[in-house]
C-alpha cells in the first residue's frame, strides 16, 4: 500500500521549509535630537520616549556645554539608550533626523571624527545588549518634539535654569555599595567635558583621578 507523505513544509518538524513566525517584541521608539548654537557653541540633547502603544513615558532633555552638533546628537543617543537599559526595555527603535548619526550606526559611514568615535563606541556597544534594536533616519518634521526639548534646555540654560534630566542617575542600591563610577571625559577649552551625560545632584562634590588616553 502507497501512502503519501507530507510535505516538509507542512509538517513543521526539523526540516521544513518554513521556520515558524516568531512574534516580534514590542517595541518601545526614542525620538532623538542635539543641536548646537554655534557649532561648536552651547548644546543640548532632547529624547522622547514612546511605549509600544505609542504613549510618552519619558522626555529627556539636558545642555551639554561646549559642543557641536554631532557630538549633541551622540549625546541625545546614549542618553535614550541608557533609559532603556535602566527600564529593562528589551527592545528599542530610534528615530533621528541627523543623517550622519544613523548612518554612521548603521556602518554606512565611518567615524573619522575624534571627538565622535569614543561617542560611537560607547552608543554601538550599548545598543548590542537589547534583543531588538533599530535606528532609522526621520525628517526634522518628524522629529519635532524632540528638537523642541533641545532648544527648551538651551533657553533654560541662557537664562540660569536647570536642565537636569534622569538619564544616568546612579541606583541608589549601586551608590550604597560603591560611590564610585567611571566616566570617559575630554579636555577642551579649559574645561572637562564628560562624553557621557551625568545627572549629579546640584553642589555634589566629585574627586577625579586623571589617567590619559594613549
Amino acid at each position: 500500500m502507497n501512502s503519501k507523505r507530507p510535505s516538509p513544509s507542512r509538517t513543521g518538524g526539523l526540516f521544513s521549509e518554513t521556520e515558524p513566525e516568531r512574534k516580534p517584541l514590542p517595541a518601545h521608539q526614542a525620538n532623538v535630537d542635539g543641536g548646537s548654537r554655534g557649532n561648536p557653541g552651547p548644546a543640548a540633547y532632547g529624547v522622547v520616549i514612546r511605549d509600544g502603544k505609542g504613549e510618552i513615558v519619558a522626555r529627556l532633555k539636558k545642555y551639554i556645554g561646549q559642543n557641536t552638533n554631532n557630538v549633541a546628537e551622540y549625546f541625545g543617543l546614549i542618553a535614550a539608550l541608557d533609559y532603556a537599559q535602566n527600564h529593562s526595555i528589551r527592545a528599542l527603535r530610534v528615530e533621528s533626523d541627523s543623517e550622519l548619526l544613523v548612518k554612521q550606526m548603521r556602518g554606512q559611514y565611518k567615524v573619522k571624527s575624534e571627538d565622535l568615535r569614543p561617542l560611537f563606541e560607547r552608543a554601538k556597544k550599548m545598543s548590542q545588549s537589547f534583543e531588538y534594536f533599530r535606528i532609522d533616519h526621520v525628517y526634522r518634521e518628524q522629529n519635532r518634539e524632540a528638537d523642541t526639548l533641545v532648544n527648551q534646555a538651551l533657553d533654560e540654560t541662557s537664562r540660569g535654569g536647570s536642565t537636569l534630566s534622569s538619564s544616568v542617575a546612579i541606583p541608589a542600591k549601586q551608590a550604597a555599595k560603591d560611590p564610585t563610577m567611571r566616566v570617559v571625559a575630554r579636555y577642551k577649552d579649559g574645561q572637562l567635558q564628560p562624553y557621557e551625560p551625568l545627572d549629579l545632584p546640584e553642589g555634589t562634590e566629585v574627586e577625579i583621578l586623571l589617567r590619559l588616553r594613549k
